[in-house]
């Protein structure tokens, strides 16, 4: 992956889009999405303008790329899971205002719009999903509350991922700390406290971290857990694929996790104008085609963001049986560094 992200990064330079040269190049797109080979290939075959070149990495890898590039950026546009970390950079003024293709989103893609137009969603998944395998644990013995995984019955059972790495997790904490902080609009030091504790307990009670979804899948697949705390997708393409004794619940709340794509407001004119062609197809009914798709056991798996647009598989339910719930990005993004911090000295290496 990192030398996927040095060559990338080195075809921009010697592209000389980053200076505003004459030529047309394109730009750079850096993603984790698993359709985003598809969307590159099948945007590059119908527009010869300009080449959209592809950095594809983990999600946390990613943005550490961003800010180590500070203000001498290589990505063109970001395309991840989570809106928290696109509001962190549209803090940081990095990130093209009133980018939004117009387009007519459903009620999903509407509440996840931002008002400055920075950042748009392209669809949509749930993280905190408690996938587990039917084969070792029966749907009568599984908890139906988040507390209940701090029980003695489950000790050394439940996984989930590491919010360095993984895209969907942090999302997936700020809203779990939301939710057991009862967080409405005051300060957010009770819920990330109450968060904190919660998370301490169930390392207390052997909770296992892996980096990404595909570790932690493994892990159930080997039978060193029982069940984890993911992404939906991720869960459903398993059960499509090679474990077939994936099975999902959805504990009372889940979290609506929308992938989001923005473009880098510091890249000249020509480098923009071409990001926002590449984001207005992405949000066509080709680009929607191609994201439903292009990874059919996998990310392909997301419920859709634009009106008239299903999901594309029977197996993913109706997003009302999730019990999903949204955070604001703005409030949670900020704090996104701290939490990943504390979660990765206390829970990982801790």
């Amino acid at each position: 992956m990192v030398l996927a992200a040095t060559l990338a990064s080195m075809s921009y330079v010697v592209s000389g889009a980053s200076a505003g040269a004459s030529s047309n190049p394109g730009f750079v797109l850096y993603s984790s999405q698993g359709y985003d080979h598809a969307s590159v290939t099948a945007f590059n075959a119908t527009h010869p303008g300009f080449t959209v070149t592809l950095n594809d990495n983990s999600t946390g890898p990613l943005l550490q790329q961003i800010q180590a590039e500070g203000s001498n950026p290589k990505w063109g546009v970001l395309w991840v899971d989570g809106a928290s970390a696109f509001a962190q950079l549209d803090g940081e003024g990095k990130l093209l205002h009133n980018s939004v293709p117009k387009v007519k989103f459903n009620a999903l893609g509407l509440q996840n719009v931002p008002k400055d137009g920075s950042f748009t969603p392209t669809g949509l998944t749930v993280t905190g999903a408690l996938c587990y395998d039917s084969s070792q644990i029966t749907a009568a013995e599984l908890p139906t509350t988040w507390q209940q995984l701090e029980t003695s019955q489950f000790k050394g059972l439940v996984g989930m991922n590491d919010p360095s790495q993984s895209g969907p997790t942090f999302p997936m904490i700020a809203g779990i700390m939301q939710y057991t902080g009862k967080y409405k609009s005051g300060s957010t030091a009770k819920a990330v406290a109450t968060g904190e504790a919660f998370y301490t307990a169930l390392k207390a009670n052997g909770l296992v971290v892996n980096a990404v979804n595909g570790a932690t899948i493994t892990a159930m697949e080997a039978h060193t857990i029982s069940m984890a705390t993911i992404q939906s997708s991720a869960c459903y393409g398993a059960a499509l694929t090679t474990f077939p004794t994936m099975k999902v619940k959805y504990l009372n709340p889940s979290i609506a996790l929308p992938s989001v794509i923005g473009i880098d407001g510091k890249q000249p004119k020509l480098v923009r104008e071409d990001a926002q062609k590449f984001v207005d197809w992405v949000l066509s009914p080709k680009g929607q085609h191609v994201m439903q798709t292009g990874d059919p056991q996998g990310d392909s798996l997301f419920w859709p963001v634009i009106t008239g647009e299903n999901p594309s598989n029977a197996i993913i339910p109706p997003l009302s049986s999730t019990h999903a719930i949204s955070t604001n990005p703005y409030t949670w993004g900020k704090l996104e560094t701290q939490v990943n911090t504390w979660f990765d000295s206390n829970i990982v290496n801790g």
